[in-house]
C-alpha cells in the first residue's frame, strides 16, 4: 500500500520521466513481503536502456525493472540499498527504517 505523496509529486515524477530524465520518487509503503521497510523509492526513466545502465552502477540488473505498460517503468529501491543509493545520488529523503 502506497501513501505519503500527493498528485503533484506523482505528476512531477512522471514529467521528469517523460522528459527522459532518471527520476526519483520516495513514498511510504507497507508490504508484508518486506517487513521492516516503510518506504520505497521508485527510480524511473522512459529510456529503459539508460535506466538499466544507471542501475548497473549500483548492482541492479535490468531484470529487476518493473515494466509498466503506462510507460513509467522503474526500479524499486528498499531498505539499506535504498538508503545507500539515495546517499550516493545526493538525494536527502527522509527514510523511515
Amino acid at each position: 500500500m502506497a501513501f505519503g505523496i500527493n498528485r503533484k509529486q506523482l505528476q512531477e515524477w512522471k514529467k521528469r520521466i517523460d522528459d527522459g530524465e532518471i527520476a526519483f520518487l520516495t513514498h511510504y509503503w507497507l508490504d508484508d513481503r518486506f517487513p521492516g521497510c516503510k518506504t520505497v523509492t521508485k527510480v524511473g526513466c522512459r529510456d529503459l536502456d539508460r535506466l538499466a545502465e544507471w542501475g548497473k552502477k549500483y548492482g541492479l540488473t535490468k531484470e529487476w525493472i518493473d515494466h509498466r505498460k503506462d510507460g513509467y517503468s522503474h526500479f524499486d529501491l528498499l531498505g539499506d540499498r535504498q538508503k545507500e543509493i539515495l546517499e550516493k545520488e545526493g538525494i536527502n529523503e527522509k527514510l523511515v527504517t
